[in-house]
């Protein structure tokens, strides 16, 4: 009775409390050019006398052009040194005072990087969130998920304290700051979500939720789709609304949703409301704050002054440099954050394309650094997603996961092409035929490809087959099974693509 009457005043609360927030996401929509001039203005004042600012002359920027002009464009390895100070025991380094947590990430150039994260920067996680979730109920109308378990599938929230900030990976570090209003909906449990095995911990997870009143689930698509699988191996059901009658929503990040729905709508045995979300250990970006649209809105009023580079400019010596007032529609661009947690002119490595300006919503395009141009092509994960699901659409066989890469030097002689491994639920008879729209679908939308083929530099794509789990496979054996992680869609390399040679069907 007492958990029943708790549920009800939580439910209830999540109404009123998504009404007012709503109100207040509306409000920021309309205010985002005024919000992101006050946000640059305040991070300078707050970060005026910190070592970072002085090196910088933070006292002499009272303008963007100022702002453009004395803080450079950076990576991790450009603020390495001042990270570096930090952990070494100083304070006022790159914000006042010290980090409250480094977020552990790691990269492919640098190896392990330490994001800092601040006492005024954890609103901008925790609260973007909640706010995601609260806006979907007042616009469902339906604040249900407080009635029973919400489960959050993430890294573990085991945090490194041997130094006096303490460390982790951003989802554990959540996990950490989660509300008390939600915690007694959590699921799984703290001690199984601090396994590190993520085999072992998906059993333990089963074990502690197959019982429960399951109403959310969060996570990753590829790994939701584990669990979804061991679920009902281990009951022995048809879908997951025989074991959970009333799961209801789906909130998730980290990669494109779409080549995953056919299957989990199929495992779920309908289609979920679901919530899209934009986070990086470097700041949350933006969220999903219509039903049913993919269009993400910018965070424009949460700590962070955002910059943008075209991206077709980036790796120049000097690209341009546009604040959000400048923008364009339908244009790649890499994604520069300054925030309060004292990063500055950061290059968080993703890229986006504008689709509206009033408000500012977006769509993510891909990674920098995620990209094929092995012949001056500059292939971006857009494309290729895109490009796949074209062809799949209507199709009997469905996608689990694919990667792209170049094969500059064919074993086998003759010229070079992109090399598709695609693992399939099972494999099309007509694969000659599927590479050839496929590889249609690719001049379509990147001219440059086309050109390469047309001039004969490059030859139709091939398809690799790859046998199911190919990539768990490989994501085991690269220790990266579960969690946070995923496969890169395209590289301009053959690591990954060798990886997968002894998966190829």
């Amino acid at each position: 009775m007492y958990f029943y009457s708790m549920s009800m005043i939580k439910v209830q609360g999540a109404k009123v409390l998504g009404r007012i927030l709503h109100k207040r996401i509306r409000r920021d929509q309309h205010q985002a050019i005024a919000d992101q001039q006050r946000w640059m203005t305040k991070l300078i004042k707050k970060a005026r006398q910190t070592q970072f600012g002085i090196d910088h002359h933070f006292e002499r920027i009272n303008s963007y052009n100022d702002f453009k002009k004395y803080i450079p464009i950076s990576d991790y390895e450009g603020l390495r040194t001042y990270v570096d100070q930090i952990r070494s025991g100083k304070k006022d380094i790159l914000y006042p005072g010290r980090p409250k947590y480094w977020a552990k990430t790691s990269g492919t150039t640098s190896g392990v990087k330490y994001i800092p994260l601040t006492n005024d920067s954890m609103p901008n996680h925790m609260q973007t969130a909640r706010n995601a979730m609260l806006n979907y109920i007042h616009l469902a109308q339906d604040a249900s998920v407080f009635a029973g378990k919400m489960m959050f599938l993430s890294g573990s929230p085991t945090l490194n304290t041997t130094s006096p900030i303490p460390t982790g990976r951003l989802s554990g570090i959540v996990n950490h700051e989660i509300p008390a209003w939600v915690k007694g909906n959590q699921l799984p449990s703290y001690e199984t979500n601090c396994i590190e095995d993520w085999e072992t911990k998906l059993d333990r997870i089963v074990d502690e939720t197959i019982t429960q009143d399951l109403r959310l689930i969060s996570g990753i698509p590829p790994w939701v789709q584990m669990y979804y699988e061991k679920i009902l191996e281990r009951s022995g059901k048809s879908n997951i609304m025989e074991v959970f009658p009333n799961l209801s929503l789906f909130m998730y990040g980290g990669v494109n949703f779409t080549p995953y729905k056919a299957s989990l709508d199929t495992l779920v045995g309908k289609e979920l409301d679901s919530i899209e979300l934009y986070p990086a250990s470097e700041g949350f970006i933006a969220f999903q704050d219509q039903l049913h649209s993919p269009e993400l809105l910018l965070n424009t009023n949460s700590g962070i002054f955002f910059e943008f580079i075209p991206l077709a400019e980036f790796f120049d010596e000097n690209p341009t440099r546009i604040s959000l007032a400048e923008v364009e529609l339908d244009t790649d661009y890499a994604v520069i954050i300054n925030n309060n947690a004292g990063l500055w002119g950061y290059s968080i490595g993703d890229t986006v394309k504008f689709v509206s300006k009033e408000p500012y919503r977006l769509l993510v395009t891909g990674r920098v650094k995620h990209f094929i141009s092995a012949f001056g092509e500059h292939v971006i994960g857009k494309e290729v997603e895109e490009s796949l699901q074209s062809v799949m659409r209507n199709r009997e066989e469905a996608t689990f996961e694919f990667t792209v890469a170049p094969q500059v030097n064919p074993p086998e002689g003759g010229l070079p092409y992109h090399e598709w491994f695609i693992e399939f639920d099972h494999i099309p008879p007509d694969l000659e035929t599927l590479a050839k729209l496929l590889d249609h679908e690719m001049c379509k939308q990147n001219i440059y490809y086309k050109d390469l083929i047309e001039g004969c530099i490059l030859r139709p794509l091939i398809i690799r087959p790859l046998v199911q789990d190919a990539f768990r496979s490989y994501m085991k054996t690269k220790g990266k099974l579960g969690g946070q992680n995923k496969v890169p869609r395209l590289a301009n390399d053959r690591k990954i693509a060798d990886a997968l040679k002894p998966f190829i069907s």
